[in-house]
């Protein structure tokens, strides 16, 4: 049972551009998700004590649930590190309990998120983001999500 999982990407882009990806709301919709979700919701407060909700929605083939989440940011260093505890909420930010929308007994109720930012060139970024939680029997699920995530935002750079 994973404990932590991790994906790291290199984009040819600027540092300040991946950066954004988790900053702009309309960003953040573009790749927010696995393969087939939309992100119907990001309302973003980015910064130290902030909470963003953002959503994430199966299409109707999946059941069409959409899926909401906060992140708490406790700490943000410019172009270097974004550091998070992501919640499941309802619909206005409120944390729930993950069995509540349908997910296991063991998901886990809170998620550290660590992504961080490396300039490899002036438009080369090499970003890695790290979840650390009890994801027990979701473990693979949460790894090919945040993999599925990724590669949606690479094509924002393409």
């Amino acid at each position: 049972m994973a404990k932590q999982i991790e994906v790291s990407r290199t984009f040819e882009a600027p540092i300040n551009l991946v950066w954004a990806v988790w900053t702009d709301p309309d960003l953040v919709m573009r790749w927010w998700g696995p393969k087939h979700f939309s992100a119907p919701v990001a309302r973003m407060d980015f910064r130290v004590g902030g909470t963003s909700l953002v959503s994430m929605k199966a299409p109707p083939e999946m059941g069409g649930q959409q899926y909401y989440s906060i992140w708490r940011y406790v700490r943000i260093e410019l172009h270097q590190t974004i550091e998070f505890m992501q919640h499941l909420s309802d619909s206005k930010g409120n944390p729930v309990d993950p069995t509540s929308v349908g997910m296991p007994p063991d998901f886990p109720p809170d998620i550290r998120t660590i992504v961080s930012f490396e300039e490899i060139a002036p438009r080369e970024t090499r970003m890695t983001v790290k979840e650390y939680a009890e994801f027990a029997s979701m473990s693979h699920f949460a790894q090919l999500g945040l993999e599925q995530s990724i590669e949606k935002m690479a094509a924002i750079f393409a």
